[in-house]
């Protein structure tokens, strides 16, 4: 049964149904129908699946929709849910939390667990402290792979993960990391130290969650070890949770090069006006930043009336520089965000992104060329076609630069978004196309 059959189940309260349904689909299909249904629906659903099978939906859940569901708990059920829960998960659902919800969850911890989330919570915001796993394994750098083994049978039920083992001296201090299997394959009595890994990349606690979910995706770990300022091991960043901190970090940027601010949770779940109030702010900035290119007309307004074949041209120009610019800025964006360029290299970036531009102006010219030649005259063609040209290199310029800018100067490079880069060479590409027009009409 598909969401079309779960949904006809809600409508005629076929409770049994409903439990049948649960049964038969995945932890993580069910998580998102109980992202997109209203609170009571999803409380509902929720309660009917098994104890054990509650926390595993509920651990796929985002944070506004964990605590859409608690909401719905009784005491007893509410604290079982967020005991069991892994203390980084619990320290991101409390950081998003309001006051009074962090108040009754932190309550009904136990000592050991509210401890672990007072810690992690302690971090500065968006830092990778407050997502790593502080339950890890660690083995001593001295003791045998026949030690060491045992230890994991002892304490590994209670870690996230077991596959990558900080590997630590007698003072807690950072050695490496050594893997479950380099033990396994080992001989008992081999030494620890032996096998250890000590090139491993490590972060500290108060390094960029964003930077460090990176730095695991380009050396394909599953496990990044997480360090204080006198390199003791504090925990380990999993894999799971640099791929969360990447796809949420990936949401904002789309969000914000759609000219929009990022919201957390379930799109279907949204409301309109949550969602009119994540784009209003953006489209009224570039509302006024429009009245750029209204100036630039109204100042060219005695050509427009000499030549009025030019106005015809005018949104082909302002559209062809706007995708250029806009294409020049994805592609810059996505470079800082993967580490292919640093905010250094706009020198490089802007000379390179000229030579696209202008390569990219020279092709669509010569379109240009044969569509003014034919609808109006070779003239009025040539000032379309050298000014796309120019256009394009600037945009690219533009574009490219722009989000490296943000960067040096310690703005998110998303938020120079797209439309702001195209609101922006629209004006400055009418004047580029008014000044040739000038020159080549003699105006």
């Amino acid at each position: 049964m598909g969401t079309e059959a779960l949904a006809e189940l809600l409508e005629t309260n076929d409770i049994a149904g409903m439990q049948r349904w649960l049964a038969e689909h995945p932890p993580h299909e069910i998580a998102d129908e109980l992202g997109r249904t209203d609170p009571v629906t999803a409380i509902l659903l929720f309660r009917l699946l098994d104890k054990n099978e509650a926390l595993t939906v509920f651990e796929e859940l985002d944070p506004p929709d964990q605590q859409k569901i608690l909401s719905g708990q009784r005491d007893q059920a509410f604290y079982e849910l967020v005991e069991a829960m892994d203390p980084d998960d619990r320290a991101r659902l409390l950081g998003e939390a309001p006051a009074k919800f962090a108040r009754r969850v932190l309550a009904g911890l136990s000592r050991e667990q509210q401890k672990m989330t007072a810690a992690l919570l302690g971090y500065p915001q968006g830092s990778v402290g407050r997502h790593m796993s502080p339950e890890t394994v660690p083995v001593r750098e001295e003791s045998t792979v026949e030690q060491a083994l045992e230890r994991i049978r002892l304490k590994g039920a209670d870690a996230e993960t077991i596959y990558t083992l900080p590997v630590v001296d007698d003072h807690r201090q950072f050695v490496g990391t050594v893997t479950l299997r380099s033990l396994v394959l080992a001989a008992p009595h081999q030494r620890v130290m032996d096998l250890v890994n000590a090139n491993v990349p490590r972060v500290q606690a108060t390094d960029d969650a964003e930077d460090a979910a990176r730095l695991m995706q380009e050396a394909n770990l599953l496990g990044l070890p997480v360090v204080d300022s006198e390199g003791r091991l504090v925990g380990l960043l999993t894999v799971d949770d640099a791929i969360e901190l990447i796809e949420t970090a990936d949401t904002e940027d789309i969000a914000r090069q759609s000219a929009a601010s990022p919201w957390s949770g379930h799109y279907m779940s949204a409301g309109v006006g949550q969602l009119a109030r994540s784009r209003v702010i953006w489209l009224l900035l570039l509302i006024v930043a429009a009245t750029l290119t209204v100036n630039v007309l109204q100042v060219f307004e005695a050509t427009l009336a000499q030549v009025t074949s030019l106005a015809l041209f005018i949104p082909l120009l302002v559209g062809t520089g706007g995708n250029a610019g806009a294409q020049a800025a994805t592609a810059a964006v996505r470079a800082l965000a993967v580490g292919e360029v640093r905010a250094g290299d706009v020198l490089r970036v802007a000379w390179r992104e000229c030579r696209v531009g202008l390569l990219l102006g020279a092709m669509l010219a010569a379109v240009g060329l044969v569509i003014g030649t034919i609808l109006v005259d070779f003239p009025v063609a040539a000032v379309v076609s050298i000014s796309i040209v120019i256009v394009c290199g600037w945009a690219a310029v533009v574009g490219s630069t722009m989000p490296l800018l943000a960067k040096r100067l310690g703005i998110d490079p998303a938020v120079v978004s797209a439309p702001l880069v195209t609101t922006l060479v629209d004006a400055t590409g009418l004047l580029i196309y008014f000044l040739v027009a000038h020159v080549i009409l003699n105006l």
